[in-house]
């Protein structure tokens, strides 16, 4: 799932039901917002506000997170839904396959806003039990079903009656609106389950190593789309009401609840087939099939990309992508059936910009590689889907780079996640990318871009260390072993360092388990051909140097080039301690020496001067790549509160920033920054376009090529 990070979205406050069956409302289905709880009563439409002042100053303490007992487990679900698009209700009939490990008088679900009208057992070959009671945890989001006599071990089926409601919370089984092209509105019937609401939908085991196989059939209006996470099968009339359908679809593979979808609604597509034969749609609002195809085109590039970099091929017979009207997140990698914000996926060809267009490709390329790395091996709980996400947003912009390589794309990778998660893991309130989850509630709390951004940084950073070819053969190795299963962030250090030989477990720990990142202090000494490097970590903090005796350190993989090939890396190590020295053979007294060549290493450097100075007629000449002329002012705008003598760190930024062609506008920018003392406002020159010094500069700026700059954020900022 792609969260749209930064951005605060708005839901409907209040909720409009009109019941029209009593059973539906059997319990008090709770909203529970900032300042109000709404309740709904039994068999009305009665509202109750309650503020905040009823409430005494102490919570009660939360009972702790037990998960699913394993003595019932599912091993497929025939699912049958009815939406009412009218009255925004449903009705659902689950037959569910499953295996008693151990013999119980009960089974215990998840489920949530949902009434159970009738459930029994059918044991295989024998008599259907009929469950004597229905008890709803709603705190735990659990109903346990009991059974008048012990289920024995074996096979059986699990029949259960429902009701729900089409819910206006933009999660689980809820209502979209659109207006159709004559400004009529009308809503749609859509899905939104990651991480835990597909208990909205249906009862269910939903927890994501809880993995069945699903039978899905929808009963819709003949005159609405209706898709599912499979192919179609059957489409026939429906024997009680002449004014619907029913639509059946493919058994699907064995997948986690999370990854189910439906959508019902009216919809125009245009399609297309992959070279390696799978069936591509875009899905767009009615009369606008025109705006999905750039990321049809995307999509249809990607698939084959992914199949060849993983070795194994897409395992579903067809995909769709489809536009949602009321989407809270930027889209969600649904197996076969992706859902998209609008932004995230429509082009207007006549008048979308080009970042638009980068946007589109890149959520693209995030949600298909998922349909691999999350879907076909899912993460075991949800404490390790840091690494579904950094993974999807570091192969994202590889994928992209592949498909369009005029974007420039990794540019802008280190110009927008890179720098930004450097910017805030040095913060003191940051957190580690990998923080045990207990309760799937926590999930919401890490996930910001700590969890994507730094994660995508240092799974790029693992990717130039352990080189591309042993990456792909240990990637297909991880999924070969775990497709249609689960696994933790260890199994893949575990494939990874066998396709290697490296130690990539003990490496990556160092950068998972521990919150921020070191500052790599550089000097150097010549010694006839021969150049000696002195390399020392220690940890970097925006308020200033790190304090206390137990300093951490990180197993940090450095690499370094010179002004012989300033694009090729010329010497690898491994910095597993706090100092050490490196000799690099043959590199004469004129040649410049770049750590960190391209930019990827998670870490700040901080050069001596003399090296410094050796540097800039790489700048001047440009034959230090734009990437590198960005990280080098970055580290260097990132260091500058740190210094004792700020006027000594103003000169060495002067020489750096001197191969700029607009030195009025880059003496305001210096002036501002020396200013302030806030890394962030130092790091964002967006906020340095903003400033009263320097905004009257802007078109200045908007002159600058991107290669006559030190970095993108001269140029970029303005664009």
């Amino acid at each position: 799932m792609l969260l749209v990070l930064g951005r605060r979205v708005s839901l409907s406050f209040v909720k409009r039901v009109n019941p029209q069956d009593p059973v539906l409302f059997s319990k008090p289905i709770l909203l529970n917002f900032r300042t109000n709880i709404f309740r709904v009563i039994h068999s009305s439409t009665v509202f109750a506000s309650v503020t905040r002042s009823n409430y005494t100053d102490t919570m009660p303490e939360r009972r702790p997170f037990v998960r699913l007992p394993t003595d019932v487990y599912p091993v497929n679900y025939g699912l049958s839904l009815k939406p009412d698009l009218i009255d925004f209700t449903f009705e659902g009939k689950l037959e569910a396959i499953v295996e008693v490990t151990l013999a119980t008088n009960q089974i215990v679900m998840n489920c949530a806003d949902i009434d159970i009208i009738t459930a029994s057992f059918v044991p295989e070959g024998a008599e259907e039990i009929n469950a004597t009671g229905f008890n709803y945890q709603n705190e735990d989001e659990k109903v346990t079903l009991s059974f008048p006599s012990a289920l024995q071990k074996g096979s059986g089926t699990l029949k259960i009656d429902f009701v729900g409601e089409l819910n206006d919370k933009m999660k689980g089984f809820y209502r979209s609106k659109y207006a159709n092209p004559s400004g009529e509105i009308r809503y749609a019937a859509v899905t939104q389950f990651e991480a835990t609401d597909a208990r909205r939908a249906f009862p269910c085991w939903d927890e994501p190593a809880i993995k069945a196989t699903f039978d899905i059939s929808l009963i819709v209006p003949k005159d609405r789309v209706a898709l599912s996470n499979m192919n179609v099968l059957d489409r026939k009339p429906y024997p009680e009401d002449d004014s619907l359908v029913e639509v059946k679809f493919a058994t699907t593979p064995i997948m986690s609840t999370y990854l189910v979808a439906f959508v019902i609604g009216e919809y125009d597509f245009v399609e297309a087939q992959s070279s390696d034969g799978v069936t591509v749609r875009v899905y767009t609002p009615t009369g606008k099939a025109e705006q999905g195809k750039f990321a049809l085109e995307v999509a249809v590039k990607t698939l084959p990309f992914y199949k060849d970099y993983f070795s194994v091929p897409y395992p579903l017979p067809k995909i769709d992508l489809i536009a949602i009207a009321d989407f809270a997140a930027g889209a969600m990698e649904n197996w076969g059936l992706v859902t998209y914000r609008e932004t995230a996926l429509l082009i207007d060809p006549r008048n979308s910009c080009s970042s638009s267009r980068q946007w589109v490709a890149l959520v693209v390329g995030h949600e298909l590689a998922h349909q691999w790395f999350g879907n076909l091996v899912t993460m075991e709980w949800w404490t390790h889907l840091w690494l579904n996400e950094g993974f999807a947003s570091w192969i994202e912009y590889l994928c992209v780079d592949h498909c369009f390589p005029e974007y420039d794309i990794w540019t802008q990778f280190v110009s927008a996640d890179y720098t930004r998660a450097l910017d805030l893991d040095a913060l003191d309130n940051s957190h580690p990318i990998e923080v045990n989850v207990g309760h799937p509630s926590e999930v919401d709390e890490i996930f910001d871009a700590i969890s994507y951004s730094k994660g995508a940084s240092v799974i790029r950073m693992l990717h130039n260390y352990i080189g591309d070819e042993d990456f792909r053969k240990g990637m297909h190795s991880y999924l070969l072993k775990f497709q249609h299963k689960n696994a933790a962030t260890e199994d893949l250090w575990d494939c990874l360092e066998q396709a290697s030989g490296k130690p990539i477990a003990q490496v990556m720990s160092s950068w998972t388990k521990q919150m921020g990142f070191p500052i790599i202090v550089v000097n150097q000494e010549q010694q006839g051909d021969d150049r000696i490097l002195k390399i020392s970590q220690k940890k970097f903090c925006a308020s200033g140097p790190h304090e206390g005796e137990d300093c951490p350190n990180w197993m940090v993989p450095v690499s370094i080039c010179t002004s012989e090939d300033p694009g090729c890396t010329k010497l690898k190590v491994l910095l597993d301690s706090p100092e050490t020295t490196i000799t690099i053979n043959n590199v004469s007294p004129d040649q410049w020496v770049k750590i960190n060549p391209g930019t990827v290493g998670f870490y700040r450097i901080q050069y001596s001067s003399a090296m410094l100075e050796s540097l800039l007629p790489g700048v001047r000449d440009l034959t230090l790549l734009p990437v590198d002329r960005l990280g080098l002012q970055n580290d260097l705008f990132s260091l500058l509160h740190k210094q004792a003598d700020m006027q000594e760190e103003k000169n060495r930024i002067e020489r750096v920033l001197g191969a700029i062609s607009a030195p009025d506008l880059i003496q305001k920018v210096l002036t501002f920054a020396l200013s302030v003392t806030s890394l962030a406002v130092i790091s964002d020159l967006h906020n340095v376009c903003c400033h009263e010094d320097v905004k009257d500069e802007t078109n200045a700026a908007r002159e600058l090529p991107l290669h006559c700059s030190v970095g993108l954020p001269f140029y970029a900022v303005v664009s």
